[in-house]
């Protein structure tokens, strides 16, 4: 029989996670879901536990964390994540998990966003204006027209679930997940889904500004990791410019007078050259390295869906 896992990582959600629970049950009734309680000061656990959930702990604060216990931890065919807040409808998994089913789709993203229902429903000041933010930077660093980067409602196979490196300890893990899909080349199919605002009397845990910067962050961190050679060409053009800027006036003069008066300027200019060739040496050396890599993650990539599929033929 098909093994389905539902993944719902919780931090205080005794309020909604019953229903959660109840839902996912009535839409997938032979699935396990599992509930990772995150350090919650309610009864989080003890809610879930009452409507049947396998309920875990996971010490370490933060969403990321909660994801890494997660896809190390659980064995399943196919993993549909969500949150425990409510605000992800549980009717819409038959059409998350179907393209995992078919073969079309190694990650299924919940889209919030095509519909218009978030920004209708969505209550917090700025979060559409970073998720529309994020997805640009991405979209426009992998060519990629992905239309919800941050959603939380998501499938996913088991060879993506057990290829996948968590990075992040927060609540960038659906960022670096979208990146990873994108870098490694991961059948990737997107959704369209309702969303609705938590009820009245649930809070958010995220904080726009503060998790907005570690977003960010992330995206910056992974930019460097997997597109080295035009993270520090870019920064190499940048040591350049500086430096003809720097440097023209002094040439200029050298060539009408046969002098150099502004020596601080000429050793300034040749500065900003030499780094930005050593900028640019790096970027070429750790851009072969991550070709390695990469070269290196297919075929363990390989090793693994040959191991999958032994497991299904059994």
């Amino acid at each position: 029989m098909e093994r389905i896992a539902v993944l719902l990582p919780c931090y205080n959600e005794e309020q909604t996670i019953g229903k959660v629970i109840d839902d996912f049950k009535s839409e997938l009734p032979h699935a396990t879901i599992y509930v990772y309680d995150n350090n919650s000061s309610d009864r989080t656990s003890e809610v879930a536990e009452s409507h049947g959930a396998v309920v875990r702990k996971e010490w370490r604060q933060g969403k990321g964390n909660v994801v890494r216990s997660m896809f190390r931890e659980i064995d399943a065919d196919i993993y549909v994540m969500a949150d425990g807040d409510d605000t992800y409808p549980p009717e819409y998994v038959h059409d998350l998990i179907q393209p995992i089913r078919d073969k079309k789709a190694n990650m299924t993203i919940g889209d919030r966003l095509s519909n218009g229902t978030y920004y209708d429903e969505n209550k917090r000041q700025f979060h559409g204006f970073g998720n529309r933010l994020v997805k640009g930077l991405i979209n426009r660093l992998y060519k990629s027209d992905i239309t919800d980067i941050m959603t939380g409602y998501r499938a996913f196979d088991q060879l993506f679930v057990k290829s996948m490196p968590v990075m992040s300890s927060g609540f960038a893990i659906e960022t670096e997940m979208s990146i990873h899909s994108l870098d490694k080349k991961f059948l990737l199919k997107e959704v369209p889904i309702d969303y609705r605002d938590r009820p009245e009397g649930s809070e958010s845990k995220l904080n726009t500004f503060s998790d907005g910067i570690k977003v960010l962050r992330m995206i910056f961190t992974l930019f460097k990791e997997y597109k080295p050679f035009l993270f520090f060409s870019l920064w190499s053009l940048l040591s350049i410019v500086l430096g003809l800027a720097v440097g023209i006036p002094v040439i200029t003069e050298f060539l009408n007078t046969g002098f150099v008066s502004k020596v601080p300027s000429a050793i300034l200019a040749t500065g900003f050259m030499i780094l930005g060739v050593l900028i640019f040496a790096c970027g070429l050396i750790l851009d072969v390295m991550t070709a390695t890599y990469r070269k290196q993650y297919e075929l363990e990539l390989n090793h693994l869906y040959d191991r999958i599929r032994r497991n299904e033929d059994e």
